[in-house]
């Protein structure tokens, strides 16, 4: 395979897949360590491998405690921007880390002790940080819940962990409506078996909760605790569980170790992301999914930046400047943020007028992750921001970039769309359904050769078995991520979609990724989707869903005909791209994803379960309507 030579990258890369040990041993002397590791990798119970066993840290220390002894206690560490309260409030390394100290304190005063799970149900406000790092500080294991989540699956989450504490808010706020926190609790706490001891509720201002005698404790008194150090935990202790939805609808608790995770989280800031101690990173995202986690938590505080806590809609914002108000008001060094923000943006303000309104010159990079990034997109953020926008590619379970450009290290040329390079560490292959490797240009199954690098989910809580045969039993010595695509001659990895957006077209394997890059470079179409529909003859087919951009003129069924012709024009006829339907915005996740299985089961005329996730029930409504419209479900 031909590769575009890159020194740096080459060598560095090289080293990470040949010698993994002496690679991430060298990039652990990074990290504060209260005893060092005997083992960099333990590989001794295959396929449960286990990072710096023997060795003891703190990932509270590390994030805050480090950085105050070693002279940034008077940097800023958090900025909480809420333009839905119109407040913002800055914190200092040392002011977090008191603060985080007493709320560490407050969980010991009722009895959290180190392995003790705490479920955090919050809203995007500093006591959620706070609680996070409190947790990390004695050695409890948090699992954050998106806020928000209705009552049956944050219940489902608290029979999971068992927490021995929940720590929640009155309320949320979303642009224009006040979500109360506090019933949605109660009532997954009547529906679990496990019912926590404890109950903590910060009271906010535009919605009063109220307390239970006995077990709800107020945040203000439960912080009045004598401040708390950390506590020393094993590298291979558990950090945190990330519940992720399972197949089954069982949540899958993503487990993250302590030390690994530390040690990967610092060395993405610098070499991923290009960015140095004292600057300012905002990841656009959630506490409550994976990069809230990693970006707006764990490894913007490890290397010693300041992070940006943003408490408002920023997907599909209604406000195309919000973003540049934000960079331009923070001093933002690189963004981080999901490719549908962008195209909301695009679609709002296409000539980009509100940029030009904002000083963006702090600005050096944008990321993009979270869904498939179309080339248009991605043209359309560099040419109008002119700085380098990469796409990179990572998941829940992972933590981390699993592809990407490792800008830090050196930056590569960039190709437009979902097209990465695999990340020092990853052992990045592709296979068919058979397990043998194919050649490039070839879309198959990507996985990854164990082990996963540091940072990386090391099983699902308590749930052995499910881990190995959700992720290891179909390739063996493979991780699969459950994504699709193919390597290119020149190294580059193209994520085409999720493995079950490939369909079977009268025996074709085809790419709905494919068919959406296609669809997106029409310069009427702010976003697309593509699923494949049952199809009596053909077995599937490809129906297109179609966003257009604010202030289109153009007749609809010319733009129908248009992005049919274009599909056959580039892709071919094999492609049967026949059918089209115009939407005014695509059923999505609270983290912006498109929820196109379940609008595969409407067209289909399925049964459905209207997701826990979902950002507006409403939207599944007007997609049924629009596909009625052309003769979907099929009589």
């Amino acid at each position: 395979m031909k590769t575009i030579q890159s020194s740096i990258f080459e060598t560095v890369y090289r080293q990470s897949i040949e010698e993994p040990e002496k690679f991430w041993g060298k990039t652990a002397e990074e990290v504060h360590w209260y005893k060092r590791w005997e083992r960099v990798l333990n590989g001794s119970r295959p396929p449960f491998y286990r990072w710096f066993a023997g060795g003891i840290l703190n990932s509270c220390y590390n994030a805050l405690d480090l950085h105050v002894e070693n002279g940034r206690g008077d940097q800023v560490a958090l900025i909480y921007d809420s333009p839905v309260t119109t407040t913002i409030k800055k914190f200092s390394y040392r002011e977090l880390r008191d603060t985080v100290a007493r709320c560490a304190g407050g969980l010991k005063k009722i009895g959290i002790g180190k392995g003790d799970r705490v479920v955090i149900y919050m809203p995007m406000i500093p006591e959620a940080v706070i609680a996070m790092l409190a947790c990390a500080r004695i050695g409890a294991i948090h699992s954050v819940v998106f806020g928000g989540f209705a009552s049956k699956e944050l219940a489902s989450r608290i029979n999971d962990a068992q927490p021995k504490a929940i720590i929640s808010a009155s309320c949320g706020i979303e642009v224009d409506r006040i979500i109360e926190y506090k019933p949605l609790l109660d009532a997954a706490v009547e529906m679990s078996d496990n019912a926590p001891e404890h109950c903590v509720i910060v009271q906010r201002p535009e919605a009063a909760a109220t307390l239970r005698p006995g077990r709800d404790i107020d945040w203000t008194e439960f912080m009045d605790a004598v401040p708390a150090d950390c506590v020393p935990v094993g590298a291979t202790d558990p950090l945190y569980i990330l519940y992720t939805s399972g197949t089954t609808g069982v949540p899958k608790g993503v487990l993250r170790d302590n030390g690994g995770h530390m040690v990967a989280m610092k060395w993405s800031m610098k070499n991923i992301y290009g960015v140095a101690p004292g600057e300012v990173f905002w990841a656009a995202s959630d506490v409550g999914w994976v990069v809230g986690h990693s970006y707006i938590v764990y490894a913007p505080l490890a290397l010693g930046c300041t992070t940006i806590l943003y408490e408002g809609k920023s997907v599909g914002t209604p406000d195309p400047g919000a973003f540049w108000r934000v960079i331009s008001d923070h001093g933002v060094s690189v963004l981080f943020t999901a490719p549908t923000a962008f195209r909301a943006i695009r679609r709002e303000d296409p000539a980009g007028k509100y940029i030009g309104r904002y000083d963006l010159s702090s600005l050096r990079m944008l990321f993009l992750a979270g869904e498939r990034c179309d080339p248009d997109t991605l043209a359309w953020a560099q040419e109008r921001l002119g700085i380098p926008v990469i796409d990179h590619w990572w998941q829940t379970e992972t933590g981390w970039a699993i592809g990407g450009n490792v800008a830090g290290l050196e930056l590569l040329p960039i190709k437009p769309g979902s097209c990465t390079r695999a990340v020092p560490g990853y052992d990045v292959r592709v296979i068919n359904d058979e397990g043998e490797e194919l050649p490039a240009g070839e879309t198959g199954n990507i996985v990854i050769r164990l082990p996963l690098p540091p940072g990386c989910l090391t099983g699902l809580w308590q749930n052995d078995r499910d881990y190995v045969s959700t992720y290891l039993a179909e390739f063996p010595g493979y991780y699969v991520t459950g994504d699709a695509g193919y390597i290119d001659e020149d190294g580059y990895l193209w994520i085409m979609g999720r493995t079950d957006d490939i369909i079977n077209t009268a025996g074709h394997r085809l790419s709905t990724g494919a068919m959406e890059e296609v669809l997106a470079s029409h310069p009427d179409v702010a976003e697309c989707a593509v699923c494949g529909v049952s199809d009596p003859v053909k077995g599937e087919i490809p129906l297109g869903f179609i966003v257009l951009k604010a202030g289109t003129t153009k007749d609809h069924a010319e733009i129908i005909r248009d992005v049919i012709g274009m599909v056959r024009e580039k892709i071919g006829p094999i492609a049967s791209f026949k059918k089209a339907v115009i939407v005014r915005r695509l059923p999505k996740t609270r983290s912006g994803k498109i929820l196109r299985r379940t609008m595969k089961k409407i067209a289909d005329g399925e049964e459905y379960r209207v997701p826990a996730t979902i950002d507006d029930p409403t939207t599944l409504d007007e997609i049924a309507q629009s596909l009625s419209a052309i003769g979907y479900p099929a009589k």
